[in-house]
């Protein structure tokens, strides 16, 4: 264990952790990493999911907040994340870029074409994690997350990033969805983010942020859905002096440019 200039135990997990924790005033948080998945789970996961799977699927990488004494608990996994993606194809999106993406998968899961019916192949989630069961439910708020607060310039005693799979649309664009968590003395957030470029088509990001206070055991879950048109954006940032292909693969720059179509804010005390 790490400790930084002011005496703070920290620590930074590397890619070979498997799983890291951290426990503070009753909430333990954790971080599981683990290689890709092989074929013979990510065959048993399209036979549950009934969708074919992304190109790259961390089925074993996890993040999970507890807090035993009340029974909370939310974790953030790539088969849940997956099963949220619209199976009935009525958000599919309408382009000339899913019958490359189609033959593309042809050959790899040819058997499981019975198996798998029309879907989102741009695999949007609306994830916002996995409540463990008997948790205590979220309700609605118009509390925000306190980003003053998250602004200080306090200790980070744990950091992780964890990618749940990823996809480059048969080489026209990227999907992918990860989790960030950073967690300080008096505080800790969470960001789940599902980003998608679909060239020359559109931008999206969905994301969901948990923040939780330690002292007052106030939890609140901020869920914003972002897109607009890829040609919309690229105008945008022509407009800038930045690289421009850059920008567009960096979510952060990006989500301060698209448009918010979807927001919610839930929240709950656990004692």
């Amino acid at each position: 264990m790490a400790t930084n200039g002011n005496g703070v135990e920290t620590h930074f997990p590397s890619s070979a952790d498997a799983a890291n924790s951290i426990t503070r005033d009753g909430f333990r948080i954790t971080t599981r990493k683990l290689p890709i998945l092989k074929s013979d789970p990510i065959h048993e996961m399209t036979l549950k999911l009934r969708i074919t799977p992304p190109e790259m699927i961390f089925g074993d990488n996890s993040v999970s907040i507890e807090h035993p004494v009340s029974g909370w608990g939310i974790s953030f996994n790539a088969f849940d994340a997956l099963d949220r993606v619209d199976k009935t194809g009525s958000s599919m999106l309408k382009v000339a870029y899913s019958k490359e993406w189609q033959k593309s998968r042809e050959k790899t899961h040819e058997g499981i074409k019975d198996v798998v019916k029309p879907f989102d192949w741009s695999y949007t989630t609306d994830y916002k994690g996995t409540l463990h069961p008997d948790s205590p439910k979220f309700a609605t708020s118009e509390k925000p997350i306190p980003l003053e607060l998250l602004k200080r310039p306090d200790p980070i005693l744990f950091f992780d990033e964890v990618m749940l799979y990823e996809d480059e649309l048969a080489d026209n664009g990227i999907a992918l969805f990860s989790c960030k968590i950073r967690v300080m003395p008096a505080r800790m957030l969470l960001l789940s983010r599902f980003f998608m470029r679909l060239d020359n088509v559109l931008f999206r990001i969905r994301d969901t942020r948990i923040y939780i206070d330690f002292g007052t055991g106030e939890v609140i879950r901020e869920y914003v859905a972002r897109e607009d048109q890829f040609e919309t954006v690229r105008k945008k940032l022509a407009t800038t002096r930045e690289d421009v292909p850059a920008l567009m693969r960096d979510a952060n720059k990006l989500a301060e440019l698209l448009p918010v179509v979807d927001k919610s804010l839930e929240q709950l005390i656990v004692k």
